[in-house]
C-alpha cells in the first residue's frame, strides 16, 4: 500500500528508511522522498515511523521477568 501517493512510497519502503535511521517525517523525506510533496501523508508517515521504531524497542526487550 502507498504511504505516500505524490511521490509513489510504499509503507515498506518508508519502514525500511526507519529501520535505517530515518528518525522524523523530513529524514523519511531525504531518504525516499515520501511526504516532501503536498504534505497529507504526513500523519500516515508519523505512525508508520512510531510503529517501526517501537517494534524495534519490542525487540529489544528481555524475554522473561
Amino acid at each position: 500500500m502507498f504511504a505516500c501517493i505524490c511521490a509513489a512510497v510504499t509503507e515498506v519502503e518508508v519502514r525500511a528508511c526507519v529501520r535505517e535511521g530515518a528518525r522524523c517525517v523530513d529524514s523519511i523525506g531525504d531518504a525516499c522522498g515520501a511526504g516532501t510533496g503536498c504534505g497529507s501523508c504526513h500523519g500516515r508517515l508519523e505512525t508508520l515511523l512510531l510503529t517501526t521504531s517501537a517494534g524495534d524497542q519490542v525487540g529489544e526487550l528481555p524475554a522473561s521477568a
